[in-house]
């Protein structure tokens, strides 16, 4: 039986703020089970208040979006001197930024589809339609536009005809005030966590991700039987290992701590390209953080056991 407790943060005010709740109970339940002291706190006014009065062992962030990932709630961690799981703030802000994450990827030399990520303020200048113009005499089409920050697919869409462009821009200025418009790659789409033990980041199985939509978007990610998912991923061996090779590049290249999880499409040709990381996974009900951990035979609460312990060796850290 552990004596640690840990403080369980979910909750926020980002547009994820469900799904962050639905992680953070998931988390919190898992972390019972063998045998911590776990407390569930909402990322709100009284968050310093209650780091004063009752100080936990270490804080494990449920938080997905906004605050929870672009380092914000980390460095007011850092500066309360408390230990939490994950990454450190200043480089949460580099994975948090897409473009930032594949243009670091990309002069490492890993592949990532083509793209550019454009402002509000651009289309509003230069027109809309002249801009969407350009994108698709430079990429074609297929396209797929998300937001340059966030996570979820929040506003994410694929587009294959050009008349949907601007539909498909509006929606997503409605999360971001820029638009990153990607090059769409056909494969098979993967994703690959990574967890930090005694011997360094490690990934686990990849879980392939085959939505009956034929694209990841919110509804498919967080709607119980929309999407099939298969863990291990059917990749050939050599697929598996670059994959994996990708994901642990990913996350330390990036300056990534304990956990991430790294997105990716793997081609006919067995090319892997690099789509986007998250510092702070999913782990609700359709998550895919907890399949790779099942099928790797670990449980949920046992990883997340070991991240606390490490959290807890590495200290409060003031900034």
């Amino acid at each position: 039986m552990s004596d640690r407790w840990v403080a369980v943060l979910s909750g926020g005010l980002s547009h994820e703020r469900d799904v962050s709740l639905r992680s953070g109970r998931r988390l919190s339940a898992a972390l019972r089970t063998v045998g911590l002291t776990v407390e569930e706190w909402d990322a709100d006014g009284e968050l310093l208040g209650r780091l004063r009065r009752h100080r936990p062992d270490a804080v494990v962030l449920a938080l997905h979006g906004g605050e929870g990932e672009n380092g914000a709630f980390q460095s007011v961690l850092e500066l309360a001197g408390v230990p939490f799981v994950g990454t450190d703030s200043r480089w949460c802000r580099r994975a948090w930024d897409k473009p930032t994450a594949k243009t670091e990827m990309l002069r490492a030399g890993h592949s990532t589809p083509d793209w550019v990520s454009l402002p509000h303020s651009t289309f509003r200048t230069l027109g809309a339609r002249a801009v969407l113009d350009a994108v698709v005499t430079r990429f074609g089409l297929p396209l797929v536009l998300k937001p340059d920050q966030g996570g979820s697919a929040l506003g994410a869409r694929l587009v294959t005809e050009a008349e949907e462009l601007p539909a498909a821009m509006v929606g997503v200025l409605s999360y971001s005030d820029s638009v990153l418009i990607e090059r769409y790659v056909e494969g098979v789409e993967v994703a690959v966590s990574v967890i930090e033990g005694p011997e360094g980041p490690t990934a686990l199985p990849a879980v392939e991700i085959e939505p009956a939509s034929g694209f990841y978007d919110y509804a498919s990610r967080y709607t119980a039987g929309l999407t099939e998912f298969h863990t291990p991923a059917r990749l050939e061996p050599g697929q598996a290992r670059k994959v994996a090779d990708l994901a642990v590049a990913a996350h330390q290249l990036l300056g990534l701590r304990d956990v991430s999880r790294t997105d990716a499409v793997v081609t006919a040709d067995g090319d892997v390209h690099f789509l986007e990381v998250n510092v702070s996974p999913g782990l609700t009900e359709t998550s895919l953080l907890p399949m790779s951990a099942d099928a790797a035979g670990r449980s949920l609460g046992e990883v997340f056991a070991g991240l606390v312990e490490r959290a807890v060796a590495r200290g409060g850290r003031v900034l």
